[in-house]
């Protein structure tokens, strides 16, 4: 990547880099750059410092927000060298004073592209490892990810219950493996199970395990998943789907850290840590005494809550990308970008389904792709209709539809104060109620103030 506002030098730096063997992009605002550093990787970031509206330097660290591991040359004149300078300090690879030798710059080129290759090989071999010893890779930047990070590093060297908290496909169960391979029980087994996705007659069997005659066709003694855990972590997704006699077992376990196998009468004593997930709001089943109140407090000592990606979207280019590298080798296809219009695409969904939601989205696009930058007709999501006002399906039947006319309601006062540019009495007339009342409803959803 090439940025430089003067259309001849840019031409003299393409010309030279293209002769090296490398391909170029030029670009002549620093905000032109960063749209397509969001959507592609590039080798190596070449810029002038001098550029209009946002500089050199300005450029070189936010494209290190987006890619940390980009080499940054940044070229300078005479009188700016002490910048350059300061530029080296805070990451750049090193930078060409004016007028520029081809033979130079071909020279700094390679030695940068050479030190990118080792750290992208380095990241490549940590990959592989994170692989096959099953440790995860959580990935993100926003504020909301990192604090969960933060609680996450902080709980796990102690053997304290955890309860993750967040919508499907927010990552619990991804954390709860970073939490079992950051404590001291790394060495031993990391057992999780979903109870949602177990027949409720068969849960206490899966969680404990039976004698063998304890029923019709039990030919044979069945080990539990919390003994299989023993030493290690047990991972229970979905926890508010147990039923309460369940419950009350759970407790038992977790407290006495003891149990017996189904249809046995001997007392098994297992050595486990504790992490639960759910996606309900586990306090307000206590209130409808859906869930028992004494196992809410036993599990909720140390919460952490996985924000839903529509609350993070700042990590959605850096998700994309990892996604388009995961099922490019899947699929052994040489794709490596997604265009700037795909993107936009993306970052203006919701993602009510979160993380997974886009990791199965990136891989059908990977799919359909022929070429090697994924396009917008290769991002295939559902109807942006109501997509600003995401209705909250938690909750029960009158729950759903009262968010959901909430949601409407809004949309539609949104569009009316748009189409009235700002004028409350002609939205009113719009929407068909008084002045008042939609000054209620504007203070009510915080959409905008006088």
């Amino acid at each position: 990547m090439i940025v430089e506002d003067r259309n001849e030098m840019r031409d003299f730096l393409s010309l030279a880099l293209q002769k090296g063997g490398y391909e170029t992009e030029g670009f002549s605002s620093a905000e032109d750059a960063l749209r397509n550093l969001r959507a592609k990787r590039y080798l190596l970031l070449l810029t002038d410092l001098l550029l209009p509206g946002m500089d050199g330097y300005e450029l070189m660290k936010k494209a290190k927000e987006i890619d940390p591991y980009i080499p940054v040359i940044i070229i300078t004149a005479f009188g700016t060298v002490e910048k350059a300078v300061q530029a080296i300090k805070d990451g750049a690879f090193d930078f060409l004073t004016k007028p520029i030798d081809p033979e130079h710059l071909l020279h700094v080129v390679g030695k940068a592209v050479e030190r990118e290759r080792i750290f992208r090989e380095n990241l490549i071999l940590k990959e592989e490892w994170r692989e096959k010893f099953g440790l995860p890779e959580i990935i993100g930047i926003s504020t909301l990810i990192k604090d969960a990070i933060m609680k996450l590093q902080k709980v796990a060297p102690t053997d304290t219950t955890v309860l993750l908290l967040g919508e499907s496909g927010t990552g619990k169960e991804l954390f709860a493996r970073a939490l079992h391979q950051l404590s001291p029980r790394r060495n031993f087994s990391f057992v999780p199970m979903n109870s949602a996705s177990v027949p409720e007659t068969l849960i206490e069997n899966e969680l404990f395990g039976h004698e063998k005659g304890a029923y019709t066709g039990a030919y044979s003694r069945k080990i539990g998943k919390l003994e299989l855990a023993h030493k290690g972590t047990f991972f229970l997704d979905e926890i508010g789907d147990l039923n309460p006699s369940l419950q009350a077992k759970l407790l038992r376990v977790i407290e006495e850290k003891q149990f017996e196998r189904v249809g046995g009468t001997q007392r098994i004593e297992v050595d486990v840590r504790f992490v639960l997930a759910t996606n309900k709001d586990l306090k307000r089943m206590v209130e409808e005494g859906k869930f028992r109140e004494d196992l809410y407090y036993r599990i909720s000592v140390f919460p952490i809550q996985l924000p839903p990606l529509r609350e993070r979207k700042e990590d959605i280019p850096l998700l994309v990308n990892h996604f388009i590298k995961k099922f490019s080798i899947e699929t052994k296809k040489q794709i490596d970008s997604i265009s700037p219009s795909a993107l936009e695409k993306i970052m203006n969904y919701s993602w009510p389904g979160n993380v997974r939601e886009l990791q199965n989205c990136i891989e059908r696009a990977i799919i359909l792709c022929d070429g090697k930058e994924i396009q917008a007709h290769h991002i295939t999501i559902p109807d942006k209709t109501m997509d600003e006002s995401y209705i909250d399906l938690k909750g029960n039947l009158r729950d759903v539809t009262k968010s959901a006319i909430s949601a409407i309601e809004r949309k539609k006062i949104e569009l009316a104060i748009k189409e009235s540019n700002g004028d409350i009495k002609e939205a009113s007339k719009i929407l068909g109620i008084s002045e008042k009342t939609l000054r209620k409803k504007i203070k009510e959803y915080g959409i905008w103030k006088e």
